[in-house]
């Protein structure tokens, strides 16, 4: 693990002087600091849901080497440190999108324990519970924190009530950093032996 670059530092410094977040446990805490950190918004520490059971699975499942599969390349430049894959087909068949058609893939190629990641398409995420509840994708976590005005607050909801174990957010924000970002402080924690 290398050192903590300054700038780095007093960004969480600032960012801790700013937010409280002790009402979530210590994975919890910091998978919710790094989507600040990386999105520079502080109603994440409001509207995150993460719950640290969920974050130690992340983590559990990072240091255990699971697949971790994205919705789109954005996601998949934003991870660091791990062998992510993204099944975005050119297009997408009938009655479908790409992103969802690309879940459907991931599904195919890691039916259990894959970390997901979500940071773009609402229609992703709604393939993940939708195959979960189908009884053909069991992820070991789900990061759902697709962006947009068209059904991300919705599909984040479904999410949460899928069962599965999930880090999402309430509302309409989201986004390709802030999910890769969420993956990224799992990677750190497990890294560290934390978690």
């Amino acid at each position: 693990m290398s050192a903590v670059h300054p700038i780095e530092a007093e960004s969480y410094r600032i960012l801790a002087a700013r937010v409280d977040l002790a009402g979530f446990g210590p994975a919890a805490a910091a998978v919710v600091a790094r989507v600040i950190h990386a999105s520079a918004d502080l109603e994440y520490a409001t509207t995150m849901v993460v719950e640290e059971g969920a974050a130690a699975a992340g983590v559990a499942a990072v240091a255990a080497g699971a697949p971790v599969v994205v919705d789109v390349e954005m996601v998949r430049h934003g991870v660091t440190a791990l062998a992510v894959e993204c099944f975005l087909p050119a297009a997408a068949p009938a009655g479908t999108t790409r992103s969802a058609a690309g879940i459907a893939l991931a599904a195919e190629r890691h039916p259990e324990g894959a970390i997901v990641v979500v940071g773009c398409a609402p229609t992703a995420l709604d393939e993940v519970v939708r195959l979960h509840q189908a009884g053909m994708f069991a992820p070991a976590l789900v990061i759902g924190l697709p962006v947009g005005f068209v059904g991300a607050a919705e599909s984040k909801q479904r999410l949460r009530d899928s069962g599965l174990p999930a880090i999402s957010n309430v509302g309409e924000k989201g986004g390709s950093a802030v999910a890769a970002a969420a993956l990224n402080a799992l990677v750190r924690l497990a890294g560290s032996g934390r978690g």
